[in-house]
């Protein structure tokens, strides 16, 4: 400890339990090699909740006085220094400190050392002082400031399509004209949530954003008094609604969410056309909003300690950072929950990434989440001049959905969502397209250039037109960021493996739709909590423009019949049953975070791809006895896949081997065939250890309730069932090909030996050798 002597305020009891799976982790990690300079230093909060923290940081274990920074009076249990440091290694630890002595109160945490890459990124956090020293409070301060209206006002004078303003002012300014104001949204029949009314009442809410937030700045742009009023009338009749009633957050917060946002952007661009009477009703009702979503996401969600709580995360940056903005000079509590939310995204956030820019919840829900984190971080950027964007995740993530969906694909990727099979969302794109202005990544632009061609019109949709205006994002982007000229992605990085969250992807000409081959796999130390599934070792794939091994069943609704017992369970997976059970996936979120796996291995070989998932733990909910369960994938000279599983067990287990496609398949005794419209597969079953199996196919979605899926088409899933056994290796070959240019690989495999040797050979002649390590070679050599 930093600390030796008795009876001294600094000996006091120090409250530092071990980190569960839940927690948030004490980070830097002993050990730990960092590419974040500073580093983003967290660890587990005492009890008390108004406790503050002193932190040290020394390059050397003593902390001498001369050689250590010493930042005090810290109000939460996560910072980001101010400063950045010399390369080199490191030693930290903390304590509670005393807020009204100026001193230190318990004796010191256990010290940890980590170490400063040479090349590390710089990202100092401004302190809570420095942040507000040169702040403009004028308003507007949402986006523009008052100049840069008047600018944006006289481009708009010169070209009408100006930042795209044409099109924004003719799709998303008119449409609110002349429409009246909207009442306050009534509260579900007998309070009983009913999806439709929470659709339409989520749009409605998205609809007073638009309202209030386009006429405004409409008016200012164009110089319209009757727009701003007619803004106005709108902002004026939301601050009336009851903060505690049907749109309050704890009735429903999806809703909640958006009247805050509405508020906000109203209360910003409206200022100087309200009177102190007017500006103290919608503050007030702001206030009273925004304090509801601060209170759960600090004190209910605890965030700070569980930061696994997708919705409250997101409220952080798609609520409180708008609205605190707004008020922060006005509002002490506004300017604390600022300051909370500038330090949780630079320290804590993101718990679902990486530094490799990956994302655990899957690439819908990082669309998601990445929507309402860029407008935050434009708003902090372009107000506050802290660039969010500088951190390693921001710089890689695009990389996420580049990968892990593919533009032309539908069902070929994990997780919840709610496209249900329609191409990819258009505010994927959109997110790519930013972080191409922010990396300059010409692949990013490409990705946002495709979407949009691939795009059948869905601008209106739900999942668009419910959650965001897609024209009001053209107008930001155009203002704020450059063109990036589009460049397809280099086959050159076929090969993608996101680590710390599990995802590994491989996309062989992803530019050219005839010979586009995407395979993407998981296993993740994430398991199946918030967006995630029982999903650990499956694989999706789509080639040749059409996708083939599929993630079956439709994200209708959350908690849904469907959703909750067919596409969070692994029977909807193209994975493995063991004794018919899968992995488990239901409420209990400790259990689904125990549900995990791992990918140990992806890399490009000579003449093939190989990943290794071991997905052990993810099983043994259900089947204790599995001591062992793994999936290899060789991707072989671009073409096809061979696929090993290996089961191990105390006891003889039964295996299902899972595979779900949009047609039914054609069953031989050890084969089977798939044919889309434009692409299909054929698999062989090349060897199996614990003996043959029987192929069947199942065309629904069995035991759910089918009005949930009612005029959707049904997904056919194959099952081959092999035999009870200790031990399982079973082999697959998978082979898609183009309807009209069929393929062929050709194999026999040498079983004689201590090893199974499998050949392979295509008609090129190109030949690749797999070996298999029977339970022969166990006894042998063990």
């Amino acid at each position: 400890m930093c600390s030796s002597k008795t009876n001294r305020p600094e000996d006091a009891y120090l409250d530092e339990p071990k980190a569960g799976r839940l927690n948030i982790k004490y980070s830097p990690a002993s050990g730990a090699s960092v590419i974040e300079n500073p580093p983003r230093f967290m660890w587990l909060p005492v009890v008390e909740d108004e406790a503050q923290y002193v932190l040290k940081i020394s390059s050397d274990k003593k902390f001498p006085s001369n050689n250590t920074d010493v930042f005090s009076g810290v109000p939460v249990n996560f910072i980001t220094p101010n400063k950045v440091f010399d390369t080199g290694s490191y030693y930290w630890c903390y304590a509670v400190w005393n807020a009204d002595k100026k001193a230190q109160q318990t004796r010191w945490s256990e010290v940890r050392q980590f170490t400063i890459e040479e090349d590390a990124t710089e990202v100092p956090l401004p302190n809570s002082t420095e942040r507000y020293a040169k702040l403009n409070k004028a308003h507007p301060r949402l986006w523009l400031d008052p100049a840069q209206v008047e600018a944006f006002s006289n481009g708009v004078k010169e070209d009408a399509s100006h930042c795209g303003w044409d099109a924004f002012f003719e799709k998303s300014v008119k449409p609110w004209i002349d429409r009246p104001v909207m009442d306050e949204p009534k509260p579900y029949p007998n309070n009983t949530r009913v999806a439709p009314i929470w659709r339409q009442t989520y749009i409605d809410c998205q609809e007073l954003i638009y309202a209030i937030r386009h006429l405004a700045i409409a008016g200012h742009v164009m110089k319209d008094q009757a727009m701003l009023d007619k803004a106005k009338s709108w902002l004026l009749s939301a601050a009336e609604w009851d903060p505690e009633g049907p749109t309050s957050r704890a009735y429903t917060d999806e809703w909640a969410f958006r009247v805050a946002v509405a508020l906000a952007w109203g209360y910003d661009w409206l200022y100087n056309e309200m009177t102190q009477e007017e500006r103290d009703l919608v503050r007030k009702s702001l206030l009273a909003r925004t304090r509801q979503v601060a209170d759960h996401v600090i004190d209910h969600a605890n965030i700070q300690l569980f930061p696994y709580d997708s919705h409250a995360v997101r409220s952080v940056y798609a609520v409180l950072i708008p609205a605190c903005i707004t008020m922060w000079d006005e509002e002490p509590e506004a300017r604390e929950w600022l300051d909370y939310s500038i330090e949780f995204l630079s320290a804590v956030y993101t718990p679902w990434g990486d530094n490799e820019g990956g994302w655990a919840e899957g690439p819908h829900y990082w669309m998601t989440g990445m929507a309402y984190l860029i407008e935050a971080a434009n708003l902090m950027k372009n107000y506050m001049g802290y660039d969010l964007y500088k951190r390693p995740f921001f710089q890689n993530t695009g990389d996420f959905p580049l990968y892990t969906k593919a533009p032309n694909t539908l069902r070929g990727t994990f997780g919840d969502d709610s496209t249900m099979g329609d191409p990819v969302c258009l505010k994927v794109g959109y997110n790519l397209r930013q972080f191409a202005g922010v990396t300059g990544n010409q692949a990013y632009q490409w990705y946002h250039e495709e979407v949009k061609r691939n795009d059948p019109g869905t601008e209106m949709a739900f999942y668009n037109y419910g959650w965001w205006d897609l024209n009001f994002d053209e107008l930001m982007y155009q203002h704020d960021w450059p063109a990036i000229e589009a460049k397809a992605p280099s086959d050159d990085e076929k090969l993608k493996w996101f680590k710390g969250v599990g995802w590994a992807a491989i996309q062989y000409k992803m530019d050219n739709p005839d010979k586009h081959i995407s395979f993407v796999m998981k296993s993740s130390k994430f398991g199946s909590i918030s967006h995630s599934h029982g999903d650990q070792g499956a694989f999706c794939l789509s080639a040749f423009g059409e996708d083939l091994a599929v993630q079956s069943g439709y994200y209708v609704a959350f908690s849904s019949d469907m959703h909750v017992n067919w596409r969070r369970q692994t029977r909807s997976k193209n994975a493995i049953l063991i004794n018919g059970k899968g992995q488990y996936a239901d409420s209990d979120k400790a259990l689904q975070m125990h549900a995990t796996g791992t990918i140990e291995l992806a890399e490009e070989r000579e003449d093939h791809i190989y990943i290794k998932a071991n997905m052990t733990p993810a099983y043994q909910h259900y089947n204790p006895q599995v001591t062992n369960v793994q999936r290899e994938v060789y991707f072989v000279q671009d073409s096809y896949f061979v696929i090993v599983d290996s089961v191990d067990a105390t006891e003889e287990v039964e295996v299902d081997w899972l595979l779900h496609a949009n047609n039914d398949f054609t069953l031989g005794e050890n084969s089977f065939r798939n044919s889309g419209e434009k692409a299909g597969f054929y698999g062989q079953v090349m060897w199996s250890e614990g003996g043959k199996p029987e192929l069947t196919q199942e065309k629904d979605f069995q035991d759910i309730n089918p009005d949930e899926y009612k005029g959707l088409p049904v997904s056919t899933g194959l099952i081959a069932k092999y035999p009870k056994a200790k031990r399982h290796r079973i082999v697959t070959l998978l082979v898609p090909y183009k309807l009209d240019d069929p393929k062929r690989i050709f194999s026999f495999l040498d079983d004689q030996g201590y090893d199974c040797n499998l050949y392979f050979t295509d008609s090129e002649e190109r030949s690749f050798k797999l070996v298999v390590e029977k339970l022969a070679s166990v006894y042998k050599y063990g």
